[in-house]
């Protein structure tokens, strides 16, 4: 069972002592304060390689964290990245002397605290909030990597920022209203969505009721909704997707199916692809943690919308439509009882797609950050055994909302809609957080 933390009642961007203050003494305790920090920005000694990204390095640490040992379900997984690295960005950006706007605190700070020191404590303190269960595993993480940085007080300051923004991100996400107990209505009209073969599972309707993280509602880009059964647009979408979609399909191509399988992977290749991107644009830490602040909050946003309209619509799933399209009041359309698809159907309904919006988000809002589309990137999948190359990232958004069709999981409508949701969605977060300061 995961702690659920949410909205807090007191308002964001606000100090929150009598908490920070409980917090940051217990992890001051665990600090030496003897020696010299030497330079804050990098903790390499004399001579030797500049020491990896703290902001990259922790990212990994908190998938480590959040997938591999929790093994949180991609829209959960969008939550957890967000408070993770909302926290982060508030820290490096304090100590960088808040060159952009602040996401919830701007703790005051000198410039001479340790950015590494920061980010550790940032990040752990908030993993440690999510997943008290990990809590060993992770206080032996965090004390390791705190050992790397000398002693000193730009340690221990570095602590006490990382410790104030992590405090707050924690205070005002707790009851925002996750992991709680709504479930998908399981419908017996057409259309209505019902659970999916072969698992018959039900999961995450919470997720559309959660605070989001920037946009002022979830329901603020709602859709006029999928298209009406008995027309032409509802007939394409599911004749497409019984042709190409089908575990059997005669007209998918092997890249096709690669494509499917790649985009499907739980592990979420976008985590590694802006890994990569830190790396290949030679980002410094300041510019990797708002990159990956603005990215995962508004991925964050994104799905929770996306699952706000999968409740308003509550459409049925292909592998349902196609085995029961003889009801459907569609002449164009006729049933197969036996169709299954490519991959396994997620326990949610189609419409919208989770993984369109949560993709449009991270590709629009990375174009925005670097300020062209034009970048090239990679991102390797365990579960397809393959790399898949991307010339910039509306190439990579146009792959994934044809890889949910191949994969017979989804209609395109609900791609496309998912899609816009998500681009609509980071364009309200870039223009609301993460601007320069004037």
């Amino acid at each position: 069972m995961h702690r659920s933390w949410g909205a807090s009642a007191l308002p964001r961007k606000t100090a929150r002592s009598s908490v920070a203050a409980a917090v940051l003494t217990a992890v001051l305790a665990a600090v030496p304060a003897a020696g010299w920090a030497g330079s804050p920005a990098a903790h390499a000694s004399d001579g030797a390689s500049p020491a990896p990204d703290p902001v990259v390095v922790w990212d990994r640490n908190a998938q480590t964290a959040i997938y591999e040992v929790a093994g949180q379900p991609p829209q959960v997984t969008a939550r957890s990245f967000a408070m993770v690295h909302g926290a982060v960005y508030d820290a490096v950006n304090a100590i960088a002397g808040s060159p952009y706007q602040p996401y919830l605190v701007a703790p005051r700070a000198t410039g001479r605290e340790s950015t590494s020191a920061a980010v550790a404590t940032a990040s752990h303190l908030v993993l440690d909030a999510l997943f008290p269960a990990q809590h060993d595993r992770l206080r032996a993480q965090y004390d390791e990597a705190l050992a790397e940085i000398p002693d000193g007080s730009a340690k221990q300051q570095g602590v006490a920022i990382g410790t104030r923004t992590a405090t707050a991100m924690i205070a005002t996400r707790k009851d925002d209203g996750a992991f709680g107990d709504q479930t998908w209505p399981v419908g017996t009209r057409p259309g209505q969505w019902r659970p999916a073969p072969p698992a018959f599972a039900s999961d995450g309707a919470w997720f559309g009721h959660v605070k989001p993280f920037v946009i002022p509602s979830a329901s603020m880009f709602r859709t006029s909704g999928p298209p009406a059964l008995t027309g032409r647009r509802y007939a394409r979408d599911l004749n497409e997707v019984k042709s190409i979609g089908s575990a059997t399909s005669t007209v998918r191509t092997a890249d096709q199916t690669q494509a499917a399988v790649w985009w499907h992977d739980r592990r979420l290749t976008e985590w590694e692809i802006k890994r990569q991107l830190a790396t290949s644009q030679r980002l410094d830490t300041l510019r990797t943690a708002r990159m990956f602040a603005m990215t995962n909050l508004a991925e964050a946003d994104a799905t929770i919308a996306c699952f706000n309209e999968k409740a308003a619509w509550n459409s049925w799933r292909p592998v349902t439509a196609i085995r029961l399209a003889g009801d459907d009041g569609n002449p164009v359309t006729s049933p197969d009882p036996g169709w299954t698809p490519l991959l396994g159907t997620p326990p949610h309904p189609d419409y919208t797609s989770g993984h369109t919006c949560y993709t449009a988000a991270s590709m629009s809002a990375l174009t925005h950050f670097f300020g062209r589309d034009d970048l090239p990137f990679s991102g390797y999948s365990a579960d397809s055994g393959t790399t898949r190359h991307f010339r910039s990232f509306s190439q990579a958004l146009a792959e994934v909302i044809e890889a949910r069709v191949w994969g017979g999981v989804h209609t395109r409508s609900a791609d496309v809609a998912g899609a816009r949701i998500g681009k609509n969605v980071t364009a309200y977060v870039v223009a609301h957080e993460f601007r320069p300061r004037p």
